[in-house]
Formats: structure tokens, C-alpha cells, sequence
């Protein structure tokens, strides 16, 4: 099953990368919003720092939906998907392939959007690099597990630009939540401890519960 996921996520990234429709939009929208917000927030005052992750984890929240929107749309040209259900590849690889590809996709976006956040906003996000690695590495999973199997569920539906935001948001907000509060503490020079690692468990805990339940409904989904 690896195998098949290595090769579904080699597909999506040479195709993105093709066109780059996707991230193309998902970085102009995120940095426009970056822009906006640094005029409506005073960046030398210290209330800001307080708000660092809520605007963050915002911004990677939309623009990461944009990104996986098109996770399957890529496949209805030529009844793609189709031939892929009805291939060797299994429902579980190409969700997982299709996820790495997404996570590999918003990574990219906060490579450029968090240096310009620090430039902007006169705060230093990189004074814990591991930590910002790690926080960014597991709210980002959870966005695209989520948004890649609501993707699948919507891909067929008229409004489906419309209607998977509406489902996505409200169930990743734990992610986005535990995501917020860790990029809060480490904007100000400090490492999560204490009582303050219950947000990284629940960010891995939310991480582990919604990846399996998505292997184990991708199947129910894409055949019906």
C-alpha cells in the first residue's frame, strides 16, 4: 500500500506542479490576507502576540482548504477516478497519497507565509524551529485528512467549493484550537510544558482518531 501512496503522491505533485492552479491561489489569497491583517493590527504592540496564532492557524486553515479542494477534481477529466477505483490501487493509498501530496502543498504555502508573518508583525516565530516544525507538521495533517476525505465525499456535488469548507471548518477546530494556543507560547520565546503539552495531545490524538477513521470509511465513500 506504501507503494501505491508513494505513486498517487508523485502524480498529484507532478500535476500541481504543471499548472500550480492550486498553490498558485492558496499563496496569493494567504499573503494578500497577511497584507490586510498587518494593516488593521498595530504590529508593535505586545496584544498582538497574544493573537499570533489565531491569525496564523486562520489563514492556514483557509488557504489549506483551497489547496485540497481539487484533490479529486483532478481525476474527473477522462473518468479518471474511475479507472482508478476499478484498478489495483487501493482506496486507502489513494487517500493517503492524496494527503501527503495536500500536506506537502500547505507546507509550502507556510515556508513563505511565516518568514513574511515574522517580517511583518515584528515577531520572531523561529526562536523554536522544532517546535514550529512539529506544531505546523501535525495542525497541517489534520487539515488535509480532513479536507482530502470531505474532498472525496464532495467532488461529485455542483457546489462543492461551497460545501466543503462548510464541513471541513467546524471539524477540524480542535486541530486548529491546540494549534493556536502552542503557536501562541512559542511566539514568545517559550517551550510548551506543563500543563500546555494536554494541546499536543490533542493535537496527536486528533490526528491519530480522524486518519484512521478516513482509511476506514475511504472506501464506503469513493464506491458510493
Amino acid at each position: 500500500m506504501l507503494r501505491m501512496s508513494w505513486m498517487v503522491f508523485l502524480k498529484d505533485v507532478r500535476m500541481e506542479f504543471r499548472g500550480k492552479e492550486a498553490i498558485n491561489a492558496s499563496l496569493a489569497f494567504a499573503l494578500v490576507v497577511l497584507i490586510l491583517f498587518s494593516f488593521a493590527f498595530d504590529p508593535t504592540s505586545e496584544q498582538i502576540r497574544e493573537i499570533t496564532g489565531g491569525l496564523l492557524w486562520i489563514l492556514f486553515a483557509f488557504s489549506g482548504v483551497l489547496l485540497v479542494n481539487r484533490s479529486f477534481v483532478r481525476e474527473q477529466s477522462n473518468d479518471c477516478l474511475d479507472i482508478l477505483l476499478v484498478s489495483k490501487v487501493p482506496a486507502s493509498a489513494l487517500l493517503l497519497g492524496k494527503t501527503l501530496a495536500n500536506l506537502l502543498f500547505i507546507a509550502l504555502v507556510q515556508v513563505v507565509c511565516l518568514p513574511v508573518f515574522s517580517l511583518l508583525y515584528n515577531i520572531n516565530l523561529f526562536q523554536q524551529p522544532v517546535w514550529l516544525m512539529g506544531i505546523c507538521l501535525l495542525a497541517s495533517w489534520a487539515i488535509a485528512i480532513l479536507g482530502t476525505v470531505f474532498a472525496a465525499m464532495t467532488v461529485n456535488l455542483r457546489l462543492r467549493e461551497l460545501m466543503l469548507p462548510v464541513i471541513v471548518y467546524p471539524m477540524i477546530i480542535p486541530a486548529l484550537a491546540a494549534a493556536m494556543q502552542l503557536t501562541n507560547i512559542i511566539a514568545v520565546g517559550k517551550v510548551p510544558e506543563g500543563d500546555d503539552l494536554i494541546w499536543v495531545r490533542l493535537l496527536v490524538g486528533f490526528d491519530v482518531i480522524f486518519t484512521t477513521l478516513s482509511i476506514g470509511l475511504i472506501d464506503t465513500i469513493l464506491v458510493d
